[in-house]
């Protein structure tokens, strides 16, 4: 049927006052939008710059990282360093977020392995994934339940929903959860293809849980009982207990543990619990480490503590506390630590002047401002305030090098597998570190007297969308 130019007109024209999606148009004012004649002035700007056809040309056949990349900073990244405590592989946590799990681990390893006379030891990190996890299901639908008087677009409601179950994770959680589950060798709970790989699980768990949210909230409004709210909350871990061991395999409650040492010697433990293992092989008192972060947000002084609302994942086993300090007590103490033969568990931003394949971080890696001829960076706080910086990646420090007594670079063990960095292994420069750096796991020994005392207030709590929970998230 032939439509004529009028009913188009009225079909399509949004009506007075809707402005065509419901919102008001806005008034015009002078430099608001963006004009033919700016456009103009903008594209004739370039035409004239032979620097800009030049770059043009450069970037459309190489990449802007490799042109930008600063030759004099990779001929000096030389793996050396005065500190350095690793003579054991890197492990890799492939294609999952499990970086913080991967670095507590690997704190773990080097005296378990010295304990065990083995050259080579791993504790199973799907062991400690499944149980993960499972208990972020609970502490997700456990939320649903404390929050349902909310509405579903309660800015916490919602942002809680948008990721119920990660692979993310913070000290104070790895913590707890060897203090509850204890830790099995690798060889006993070894990998699968979704540990390795863990989003199509992660999809399967995420529907069942926003669908176990929508359960609860229901019966919630519904003026359900305590009783009924938390039967039908058991009702959806069982589903989720058992989609994680058709992915992960159901954890062992005992195991027989036999190895040959390096001597060639064999060994055997029969019925052995995974807290029994824990308990004979974890040589570090993983209560006496507490988590450190530089924030340097002026809402948020040094000196005290801080926590993010419904971060966590073993409900009831207490927040995730943080102390904030300067940035330069952070390089104190962890120069300490590696020099006493202990590797620093630590969280950072690895996303910013990075080289993977060369295994380097340093401030002046690569100039694409020059490139750019415009600012790009800010201080340290206002990256955090404006969403230009947060913890992403957690791994260790296992080495340092000192000039004069003060760091210049450090030698990371990262979780990336051995085709990454030098062997697995990344050179931090120390100026990398006060830019990027944000969480540090130190013996509480190590802190002074009033820092220690700082420990034991009460936390300030952050909002559960702030930067600082950004590396479980």
């Amino acid at each position: 049927m032939r439509v004529s130019r009028r009913e188009t007109r009225s079909r399509t024209r949004p009506r007075k006052g809707t402005g065509g999606a419901g919102t008001k148009r806005r008034r015009r004012s002078a430099g608001a939008d963006i004009g033919k004649k700016q456009l103009a002035a903008l594209a004739g700007g370039l035409d004239d710059d032979p620097k800009y056809r030049l770059l043009h040309n450069a970037v459309a056949q190489v990449s802007m990282s490799k042109l930008a990349s600063q030759r004099d900073v990779i001929i000096d990244a030389d793996h050396t360093f005065s500190i350095m405590l690793d003579s054991w592989p890197v492990t890799a946590q492939k294609q999952t977020g499990r970086c913080w799990m991967f670095a507590g681990l690997n704190l773990l390893r080097p005296s378990a392995a010295k304990k065990l006379k083995l050259a080579n030891f791993e504790f199973s990190q799907s062991y400690v994934m499944f149980w993960d996890k499972l208990e972020k299901a609970n502490y997700f639908l456990e939320a649903m339940i404390e929050l349902a008087d909310r509405p579903a677009d309660d800015r916490t409601v919602a942002f809680l929903l948008r990721a119920p179950v990660s692979d993310g994770g913070q000290w104070d959680m790895f913590v707890h959860l060897v203090r509850k589950y204890g830790l099995v060798p690798k060889s006993i709970m070894p990998e699968t293809e979704s540990s390795s790989a863990s989003r199509e699980m992660n999809r399967g768990l995420v529907a069942r849980l926003r669908l176990g949210a929508k359960e609860l909230r229901d019966l919630a409004a519904a003026s359900a009982s305590a009783s009924e709210l938390r039967a039908r909350k058991a009702e959806i871990i069982e589903a989720v207990y058992r989609m994680l061991a058709i992915h992960l395999g159901q954890p062992p409650t005992t195991f027989d543990w036999q190895w040959r040492d390096k001597n060639r010697k064999v060994h055997r433990q029969p019925n052995m619990t995974p807290q029994k293992f824990a308990a004979r092989y974890v040589t570090k008192a993983l209560d006496d480490y507490v988590c450190l972060v530089h924030d340097p947000r002026p809402e948020n002084p040094p000196g005290k503590t801080y926590t993010v609302e419904y971060l966590g994942n073993v409900w009831g086993e207490g927040t995730v506390k943080y102390l904030n300090v300067d940035i330069e007590l952070m390089r104190k103490l962890s120069v300490r630590s590696l020099k006493a033969g202990e590797p620093v568990w630590f969280g950072c931003d690895c996303s910013k002047q990075m080289d993977r394949g060369r295994g380097l971080w340093d401030v002046n890696l690569r100039d694409y401002e020059a490139i750019y001829d415009t600012t790009l960076d800010m201080p340290k706080a206002d990256r955090l305030q404006y969403g230009a910086t947060a913890m992403n990646h957690a791994m260790v420090f296992t080495g340092v090098d000192l000039v004069g007594g003060k760091p210049r670079r450090w030698r990371v063990e990262n979780s990336w597998g051995e085709d990454a960095g030098k062997r697995g292994y990344f050179l931090m420069s120390d100026a990398w570190f006060t830019e990027h750096m944000f969480e540090l796991a130190v013996h509480r020994s190590y802190l002074p007297p009033k820092l220690q005392k700082a420990l034991d207030t009460r936390p300030r709590v952050l909002p559960a969308w702030d930067p600082m929970g950004s590396l479980a998230r």
